[in-house]
This record gives C-alpha cells, sequence and structure tokens, in this order.
C-alpha cells in the first residue's frame, strides 16, 4: 500500500498540489485521473520520488519517502517498476536486451539468470520468441508489453504507469489493461496508473482518485462513479457522448429496479 499525506507543491511560485491526500491499495488498479494541467502527472512523480513535494508525507508500506537518504532510496526503487508513456526502450536493444535492462543495473545475476528471467517476463506478456527482435521491428502494442515486461523484471512491489495506452488503438488498449490488471492480481502489486482513457477508468478502474486544479476531489471506483453528483468529474468522464448515454442507462435501469 502507498499512502499520500497532505502533499503540496509548488513551481516557481506557482502551486500545483494542494494539500493532497490518497491512498493507492495492495493488489488493486489503482488510476489517477483528471484533465490536462490538473496536476495528476504532478502527484505520480511526486509519489515515485521523481519530484519532490515541499510538504507532507509518501509512505510505502509506512515507510516515509519525505525523510529517507540516498541509500534508503535507492533500495526502494529496486521495488518499482516503471511503465513510461513511450515505452521508453532502447533501440540498440534486443527486446530481450531491454527487459534485461534492469536487471544488470540493480542484480547480481549471473547473464544466464538474467536470461531466463527476462524470457520468463516476455513469455507472461505473450512475447514468448520475440526476444532478438528489435523495437523498430515490432508494433506500437507488442513494444508496450515489451515495456510491461521490463518493469516486473526485478518482481516489484510497486508498479507506475504513465498514460500506457497513448497511442495504441482501442483494442490493444483493452489487452493492455486486462495485462496490467492480472499481473497486478497475480503477483498482488500495487500498481498506479494515470490515464484519460475513459475505457481503462471503466474496465479496470478498482480505487480511483480523480484530481481537479490540483486538489483530491472524488475518490471511488468504476461502480462508484455513476452515482458521483461532483460536477467537474462527470464533466470530466462524460464529456463523450457515448459515456453519458452509457450512465443514463444504468442510472434508469437502477431507478425501474427500486420501483
Amino acid at each position: 500500500m502507498i499512502e499520500v499525506k497532505s502533499i503540496n507543491k509548488t513551481f516557481d511560485d506557482k502551486q500545483i498540489l494542494y494539500d493532497v491526500s490518497a491512498t493507492f491499495h495492495t493488489g488493486k488498479t489503482n488510476l489517477i485521473i483528471g484533465q490536462s494541467g490538473s496536476g495528476k502527472t504532478v502527484l505520480m512523480k511526486s509519489t515515485v520520488g521523481l519530484i519532490r513535494p515541499e510538504t507532507g508525507e509518501i509512505l510505502f508500506d509506512g515507510r516515509n519517502v519525505m525523510e529517507m537518504g540516498s541509500g534508503e532510496i535507492h533500495n526502494l526503487r529496486k521495488e518499482i517498476g516503471m511503465l513510461f508513456q513511450g515505452s521508453a526502450l532502447f533501440d540498440s536493444e534486443t527486446v530481450l536486451g531491454n527487459v534485461m535492462f534492469p536487471l544488470t543495473m540493480f542484480t547480481k545475476m549471473s547473464v544466464g539468470e538474467m536470461r531466463d528471467r527476462a524470457l520468463f517476463c516476455l513469455e507472461r506478456v505473450n512475447l514468448k520468441g520475440a526476444d532478438s527482435k528489435y523495437p523498430s521491428e515490432i508494433s506500437g502494442g507488442m513494444q508496450k508489453r515489451v515495456a510491461i515486461a521490463r518493469a516486473i523484471a526485478l518482481n516489484p512491489k510497486y508498479l507506475f504507469c504513465d498514460e500506457p495506452n497513448s497511442g495504441l488503438d482501442p483494442r490493444t488498449s483493452i489487452l493492455i489493461d486486462e495485462l496490467l490488471h492480472d499481473i497486478t492480481k497475480e503477483y498482488n502489486i500495487t500498481t498506479i496508473i494515470n490515464t484519460h482513457d475513459m475505457n481503462s477508468v471503466l474496465g479496470i478502474g478498482e480505487n480511483i482518485v480523480f484530481i481537479n486544479k490540483g486538489r483530491c476531489e472524488w475518490v471511488g471506483d468504476k461502480d462508484t462513479l455513476f452515482d458521483t453528483d461532483n460536477a467537474a468529474l462527470n464533466d470530466f468522464v462524460f464529456a463523450n457522448k457515448l459515456f453519458k448515454e452509457v450512465k443514463q442507462y444504468i442510472m434508469t435501469g437502477r431507478q425501474g429496479n427500486k420501483a
């Protein structure tokens, strides 16, 4: 579990986060959602330790990052997997080399052990046999799965995903969502996903944190999302006509059941 308590962050005298508190649960897909410029990316970067807030606490299973020295932070990062928006694969490395990279950085495994672990992770994301290919030789969806394999190579306790469906078609996006959800359950990871993809929100949103203008305005799941009376959240989630119709259909069905 990761807990964020009353964090504030300012850049150049402009406050971005205002007293934000949130809890991200182990074994669940935790989503951070909000408009562009709302502060959700700053919240994620603060949580993972890429940005340091001025005040507040960030607790990884009770361990306060704000009180850690450089050595403790280095050790904590061994427990963290990162999935970047653009996959961030090394073009000059094979798929296997990309997945092995964090193992070379943070472990003392032999080359054979690293290779075996990397091949296992590639098989877990359904990329068996793709290890000798280069990123330019595979599709965007496959690149994303390579990035997921790399992110879980160290068997992390915590997994951070920044816009994992960016640039993907709807079908591939669903496959990535399902893969992240399955891995979270299988390995009991605390997974935090920064997204504006409403398909992801309605598909795998087990714990949703809505950030609006730097403040945490709502916390719930994909089911309670339909019951919110938060105007900003409704405008964000149901701006799409299709999602509005889905909400109206669900709410009408609920009213009919009560009758």
